[in-house]
C-alpha cells in the first residue's frame, strides 16, 4: 500500500513543564495499545527543540486506513474506560491544551 492511501493522526499538544511527565507516561501507554491494532504502521512521539510554535509534544500515527483509525479509538477508549482513565479530564487537570486531525499525503 502507498503512503498516499494512509491516513496519518496527528495530535499536537501545548504541555506544561509541570505536567509533562504525566502526559507522556499517559500517551506511551495509549500507544502501546495502538501499535498492536490492525493497520497500524508507525508512530512517532515528538518534542519541540527550537522554533516560535506553542505545541511542544507532537504525535504521529500512521495508519492503513481511517477505518483501521476508527476500530483503534473504539479499543482505545474501552481500554481507558476500563483503567477509570478520561483523557479529556486529565488534559484539563494538567493544563494542557490539544489539536487533533487525521491527515493524508497530498497529490500522488
Amino acid at each position: 500500500m502507498s503512503d498516499n492511501q494512509s491516513v496519518f493522526r496527528v495530535d499536537k499538544f501545548i504541555v506544561p513543564q509541570a505536567s509533562k511527565q504525566e502526559f507522556l507516561q499517559r500517551v506511551l501507554a495509549t500507544h502501546e495499545i495502538l501499535r498492536k491494532q490492525p493497520g497500524f504502521i508507525q508512530d512517532q512521539l515528538l518534542e519541540q527543540v527550537a522554533g516560535p510554535g506553542r505545541y511542544n509534544i507532537v504525535t504521529i500515527a500512521q495508519w492503513q486506513s481511517q477505518a483501521a483509525i476508527d476500530a483503534a479509538k473504539a479499543v482505545v477508549m474501552e481500554a481507558h474506560q476500563a483503567m477509570g482513565f478520561s483523557a479529556q479530564e486529565t488534559m484539563q487537570r494538567l493544563g494542557i491544551e490539544g489539536d487533533i486531525g487525521n491527515y493524508q499525503v497530498i497529490g500522488g
